[in-house]
């Protein structure tokens, strides 16, 4: 089989909550996907997106994992831990990349594949803006299809609209169609009420090249500083319509959960 390119992928990301007042809103973005397995420790052969450098656009290891192991080494060693043994295909990590050295990921997402290609699990690498991390393992001791429903209990406090209660339910899925391979991921929150939140980000991928990597920086200038500056805005939006506020409770001892 061909080797797999790293991947900048253009699309859409949406929100919508449903109570105690609908608040919704949707934007361009762009995202990353790289085949960490293929690439190893290699650069992207990119003048514009450097790896481990300050460039334009640019993917530090450190931001990712553990911020001292290989990032293979790193997800081996936590699937391994959780019982996980039969990921040993390719690895895709998709995450926001830095911009101008700037970045902030509030989600991203660990693509791990069995050696058949078949998606076996998904680890789920949350941050919010307390500076905070939580990592929810998803994965059901099979191949997770295409599209399919995995569920996680929420342990990890994202925003104070939000009480730390309910769960996610999470949908992965990856089709071709004409103009190249779309991914999407859909999560949705659901409390003791029912469905509260309803998220998803989807893009169409491109190889990564200097063309594409221009076409990001200058669509969307300071990416990454937008999506900082679009949380608090959302934020002041839900204060304003008088959504309850709930204060941010300790983190989970525990840095993993299913």
């Amino acid at each position: 089989m061909p080797r797999p390119d790293p991947q900048i992928c253009f699309g859409l990301v949406r929100h919508t909550r449903l109570r105690p007042v609908r608040n919704g809103f949707a934007y361009r973005t762009y995202y990353v996907r790289l085949p960490l397995r293929a690439l190893g420790g290699q650069a992207f052969g990119c003048a514009l997106f450097s790896r481990n450098r300050f460039n334009l656009l640019s993917f530090s290891d450190a931001d990712h994992g553990d911020g001292r192991q290989a990032l293979t080494a790193w997800i081996d060693g936590l699937l391994a831990a959780e019982g996980v043994h039969d990921a040993d295909g390719e690895i895709w990590l998709q995450a926001m990349p830095r911009v101008l050295g700037f970045v902030f990921n509030p989600v991203s997402f660990w693509f791990c594949h069995r050696s058949d290609g078949q998606l076996r699990a998904v680890l789920c690498d949350v941050r919010n803006t307390f500076g905070e991390r939580h990592c929810y393992l998803l994965e059901n001791g099979a191949a997770i299809g295409n599209g399919c429903e995995v569920a996680a209990r929420k342990v990890f406090h994202v925003s104070p609209f939000c009480a730390l209660e309910g769960g996610y339910r999470f949908r992965f899925t990856r089709f071709m169609r004409q103009g190249g391979e779309h991914t999407l991921a859909c999560i949705d929150h659901d409390d003791a009420g029912g469905a509260l939140l309803q998220t998803s980000v989807a893009g169409q991928a491109r190889p990564i090249c200097n063309a594409s990597v221009a076409r990001a920086f200058f669509a969307f200038p300071l990416m990454t500083l937008g999506v900082v500056v679009r949380i608090h805005v959302q934020a002041l939006r839900l204060w304003c319509k008088r959504v309850p506020f709930f204060s941010k409770p300790e983190p989970p001892r525990q840095k993993v959960t299913r």
